[in-house]
């Protein structure tokens, strides 16, 4: 099982950015799909999540209102839309593939991981 997150680069505060997960390989079972990020010198944070059926996604507090997560199975493909970015924002943004597949939630085992993508965001 192969995830590659891609879309992250340099934008300025109040742009937005559209993330991509593409994943492979992983075609036993249906899975749920976590975006997470990880600030210079902090701990890892779960951005928010979608169901395998993309009828129930779940989102952190601190950015909800501003991402949309969806997906598109045909094309093994989950999309995180960030609008209004702030500097805060600014992090390495993963994706990761859960067996829990109608469960999001940060808490739930995340399997399979990609290797990350950069968001900056500038003030």
């Amino acid at each position: 099982v192969q995830l590659q997150a891609s879309g992250g680069g340099l934008v300025q505060a109040g742009e937005f950015l559209r993330l991509s997960c593409v994943v492979s390989g992983y075609t036993a079972s249906p899975y749920a799909l976590g975006w997470f990020r990880q600030a210079t010198g902090q701990e890892r944070e779960f951005v928010g999540g979608i169901a395998w059926t993309g009828g129930f996604t779940k989102y952190a507090d601190s950015v909800k209102g501003r991402i949309t997560i969806s997906r598109d199975n045909a094309k093994n493909t989950v999309y995180l839309q960030m609008n209004s970015l702030k500097p805060e924002d600014t992090a390495v943004y993963y994706c990761a593939a859960s067996g829990y597949y109608n469960d999001p939630y940060p808490s739930r085992k995340y399997d399979y991981w990609g290797q990350g993508t950069l968001v900056t965001v500038s003030s």
